[in-house]
């Protein structure tokens, strides 16, 4: 550890002392658990021992497509001061074997344990990244009494469920005029959230410490993130899925996209700039899609409201192609019930260099105009929505020196204007998993037969994009 992050560390240990307050994960589109917020760029999900074993194991290959994996942490359920219940992430005291779970936590957590141990520095700084714990207000540290961002836990819990609808149409408020407006929650997965919270709290009184595992928040870098599951491949099932269970999930393939195409929607959410709506799709909505229905919701997906953002296509052609040489590579992998993320910035951004100040500057956030179309278009070569593409003044001039400047200031934060990324391998196996009892040979062509299709379809859209 370096001598900073050492630093870091060691300050930051009042903050760990006290414990992260855990929100609901608000981008949360599909799934069956809930996603809790644990950081600006950290979220975190019930420990499956599967699938921990897969983060800490998975081909170098893959990492890129995958989200980052950050440690594991003890949750348990906490009051405040005022009486307010609350969910708090605290650190473990050391590192966990492959096959931890959750059934018995006692062993690894001590929530009410008041410091950590010098010797045990470098583990905390690895389980929890020191962004997180700073003293700049990104994270959220739970004090007694402290004021929160979102309402209590119990009134979200008792927050009211829309009527069962699988398309839903959600206006945002503004919080004021120039800035671009937030989602406090996802209706259509508000029910599937209240109700794993609700059996971890009824749990609590038996047990009260949970293990989850932390991952990067693919969402943090976007204003306005529009997201899309995609459940891959053309089996759902594990090899240890029970009967009963799995007599459902191949009917739920059959009677779905799943067989036809190897894949399905699980869950979707848009921005539309011209109404200045979130549109949702639930996971029962794309359990009913047909062929043709699935090619329209992902027009819908890549549609503004205004237009198609045919400039994320050939970024998302270009990672599921890179994605699909990885899966093919990777023998004896089945990654069953997993999921693809697609994810850009709903929010169009303008930004412009001070030549004269020398520094980097950015314009309050830009909903997606019509005026704005072709510098949209054209903003994908440096692929970032936190940092311009170089004008086109600077690029040809003689020096280049503002076009240096701002490459070097984005560095840092250089992103994909979209992002395409693997996610939920709480069935996946290989045969490096000893225990298995079915050891699979050569590639998982079931999801990449779902990676052939998307490639396809989406292709389709780029090409009808130009008529």
């Amino acid at each position: 550890m370096s001598p900073a992050v050492e630093a870091q560390a060691q300050e930051d240990m009042g903050y760990i002392e006290k414990g992260v307050m855990l929100e609901p994960f608000v981008h949360q589109v599909g799934g069956h658990c809930c996603v809790l917020r644990f950081g600006e760029q950290t979220i975190c999900k019930p420990l499956i021992p599967r699938e921990h074993r897969f983060y800490k194991t998975l081909p170098p290959a893959m990492r890129k497509f995958t989200p980052q994996y950050r440690g594991v942490v003890s949750v348990s359920f906490e009051e405040d001061e005022e009486g307010n219940l609350c969910l708090i992430a605290y650190p473990l005291h050391s590192d966990l074997p492959a096959d931890v779970e959750n059934k018995d936590p006692s062993a690894d957590c001590d929530p009410k344990r008041k410091m950590l141990q010098r010797g045990q520095m470098v583990t905390s700084a690895q389980i929890l990244e020191s962004e997180i714990y700073s003293k700049d207000g990104r994270g959220h540290h739970f004090r007694k009494g402290q004021d929160k961002r979102w309402p209590s836990l119990q009134d979200y819990l008792e927050m009211e469920q829309p009527q069962q609808v699988d398309v839903l149409h959600y206006s945002l408020e503004h919080s004021h005029s120039n800035a671009a407006p937030q989602l406090e929650h996802n209706p259509l997965i508000l029910k599937c959230q209240q109700q794993h919270l609700q059996r971890m709290k009824e749990n609590a009184k038996h047990h009260n410490q949970y293990k989850f595992i932390l991952l990067e928040n693919l969402t943090w870098r976007y204003t306005i993130p529009c997201v899309l599951d995609l459940k891959m491949g053309t089996r759902q099932h594990g090899d240890d899925t029970p009967e009963e269970k799995k007599a459902i999930r191949i009917r739920r393939c059959q009677q779905s996209t799943s067989a036809t195409l190897g894949v399905r929607l699980s869950g979707m959410q848009v921005y539309h700039s011209d109404s200045g709506q979130f549109m949702f799709m639930s996971k029962l909505h794309g359990h009913k899609l047909t062929v043709a229905d699935f090619k329209e919701a992902l027009f819908k997906f890549f549609h503004s409201g205004r237009r198609l953002r045919r400039e994320l296509l050939l970024q998302v052609l270009s990672q599921l192609r890179e994605m699909q040489a990885v899966l093919e590579s990777c023998e004896s992998y089945r990654f069953y019930s997993s999921s693809l993320l697609i994810i850009y910035d709903g929010a169009q951004r303008r930004r412009h260099f001070s030549s004269t100040e020398d520094r980097l500057s950015e314009a309050e956030p830009k909903m997606d105009e019509d005026e704005d179309e072709e510098e949209s278009e054209t903003e994908g070569a440096s692929g970032s929505p936190h940092c311009p593409a170089p004008s086109s003044d600077s690029s040809s001039s003689g020096g280049g020196g503002g076009s240096s400047r701002i490459s070097r200031s984005c560095s840092d934060l250089r992103s994909p204007v979209v992002d395409v990324r693997m996610i939920d391998f709480a069935h996946t196996t290989c045969r490096h998993y000893r225990e298995d009892s079915v050891v699979h040979e050569g590639k998982d062509s079931g999801y990449i037969f779902g990676i052939q299709n998307l490639i396809t379809i989406i292709s389709e859209l780029e090409n009808h994009s130009t008529d």
